[in-house]
């Protein structure tokens, strides 16, 4: 067996723990032990989640990435992370999202300026992307803390980005996607105005 896994380029412990590999199904009405077993259903559920802050700098790291020299990669990383938000902010279908981590994500998004960039780097964005990030926008502009919405306020004292939107939504490409982004700032009056 030591000579074949030279020959092959494999270390022999592959070879051991690959013939152990199909294991018998435990007996009808016993209890899997606790050693070693995996249950691959809740494996997402498992899975240790990042920081809201963790998530929301990588977000701005990415986008401010978008300018480099390597800015195939920094979009790819920028359309994970939005999907990611995506997931976060209105949950995967199974699983709901937790409030205060939604609530969390807006805060940290406003104090870090990242709503900017959202606005400044649409364009820059695939299909997918601009969809969860419209879906994203919505859903940040509706948080509360207390009484007032914290993005719709970072929009009123950031009134340029109204005016990219506009004028992005001239664009083909990106109409569709400042349209719905458009119409969800005219809900709140101080926006509208």
């Amino acid at each position: 067996a030591e000579a074949r896994c030279a020959l092959l380029g494999r270390r022999p412990q592959l070879l051991v723990s690959a013939r152990l590999w199909p294991q018998p199904l435990p007996a009808a009405g016993s209890v899997p032990s606790a050693g070693g077993e995996m249950s691959f259903f809740f494996r997402a559920a498992s899975r240790p989640r990042s920081s809201q802050q963790d998530l929301v700098r990588s977000i701005k790291d990415s986008l401010l990435a978008l300018d480099t020299k390597t800015g195939a990669k920094a979009l790819e990383d920028v359309e994970k992370n939005i999907f990611t938000l995506r997931e976060t902010l209105s949950g995967d279908g199974e699983v709901e999202p937790n409030q205060d981590h939604v609530l969390q994500i807006a805060l940290e998004i406003c104090k870090e300026g990242v709503l900017s960039l959202f606005v400044q780097n649409l364009p820059s964005l695939g299909w997918e992307g601009r969809k969860d990030l419209a879906h994203c926008w919505c859903i940040l502009l509706r948080q509360k803390v207390d009484e007032s919405h914290c993005c719709v306020q970072y929009i009123e004292n950031h009134v340029d980005l109204l005016d990219f939107l506009v004028v992005c939504y001239k664009n083909l490409e990106v109409a569709l996607n400042c349209g719905n982004m458009l119409r969800e700032c005219i809900k709140y009056p101080s926006l509208a105005k």
